[in-house]
């Protein structure tokens, strides 16, 4: 059995995130991780993490929520590590076990080495909270490209280009690809890899996908349980996972609701977005949920 470990993403609301240096007398001495620590027996992961995070940094945890599950096998040990981001907290951190501690930015160098078990996480973290899904077919092209600029102006930083019926639509990937590389934004193009920085299959191709691609983002459409772990399998960079609420997109599918979204989604070894019915609004109850953040068609541009 895997020892478990509850380890927090301490996150500042200008994006920086809180590593820690393991200290000298312990194994992997001088790397650097995520804060916490290990569950004890019969000890719910999230006060665990409450615990670790009093002990270790001398704060108190006011407001965090789950979010990886990920396994790792160590010559001394396995682990599963239970992420949590944490994004309110009482005190200053400081360091309370003679270990130092570092607030890291992503665009700056990162402190290393990293604990293997973390590294994975950093890209998972860079992921954006909204993921904005094109609607050409609906609106126009026109007015879809004058929403993803004025989007984009505003911070939008992923976006995947669906309108699998679209005439003209390589000109159209190739137009919203030119306005996000302006702002830093990264573009998965739906159903193949096409100009864009990498590609988002649907729930049918996802099933039947051998391997990921080797460069490039991969993401993909789950709709339960049993897809949502072949996505892991293949170690997708992320899935998104629906339809929570009901939706003009699929009028005829079931919708989850949170209690059925977080009974598939909690746990996951890959960032997770809820879809289905989402506005921006949203975004605190997907995170209550399990999730990373929310996918949007019509409320990504409203």
């Amino acid at each position: 059995m895997p020892l478990e470990v509850a380890a927090a993403v301490i996150q500042r609301a200008d994006g920086a995130f809180l590593l820690a240096q393991r200290p000298a007398g312990k194994v992997y001495a001088g790397y650097w991780e995520f804060p916490g620590g290990k569950i004890e027996p019969g000890e719910a992961p999230e006060r665990a993490l409450a615990r670790e995070l009093r002990e270790e940094l001398g704060i108190e945890a006011c407001t965090s929520f789950p979010w990886l599950t990920r396994e790792y096998t160590y010559p001394h040990a396995s682990v599963r590590l239970n992420f949590f981001r944490v994004t309110a907290w009482k005190g200053d951190p400081h360091p309370k076990e003679q270990q130092a501690i570092a607030w890291q930015r992503f665009g700056a160098p990162l402190a290393a080495p990293m604990l293997p078990a973390n590294a994975p996480v950093l890209a998972a973290l860079e992921l954006p909270h909204e993921y904005a899904i094109t609607d050409a077919e609906g609106r126009g092209t026109r007015e879809m490209l004058a929403r993803v600029r004025a989007r984009l102006a505003q911070g939008l930083k992923l976006i995947q280009v669906r309108d699998r019926g679209l005439q003209g639509r390589p000109g159209f990937v190739r137009a919203v690809v030119r306005l996000a590389r302006r702002h830093g934004a990264r573009v998965l193009v739906s159903g193949a890899p096409a100009g864009g920085d990498g590609v988002h299959y649907t729930a049918a191709q996802l099933m039947q996908l051998e391997s990921r691609p080797r460069d490039g983002l991969a993401a993909a459409s789950c709709h339960g349980a049993e897809e949502l772990r072949r996505a892991m399998e293949l170690n997708l960079d992320f899935a998104v996972l629906g339809p929570v609420k009901p939706t003009p997109s699929h009028p005829d599918a079931r919708p989850l609701g949170w209690d059925g979204f977080a009974g598939i989604a909690r746990g996951a070894s890959i960032p997770v977005y809820a879809i289905g019915g989402m506005r921006r609004g949203d975004l605190e109850a997907a995170w209550r949920a399990g999730a990373h953040g929310v996918a949007m068609i019509s409320g990504a541009w409203a």
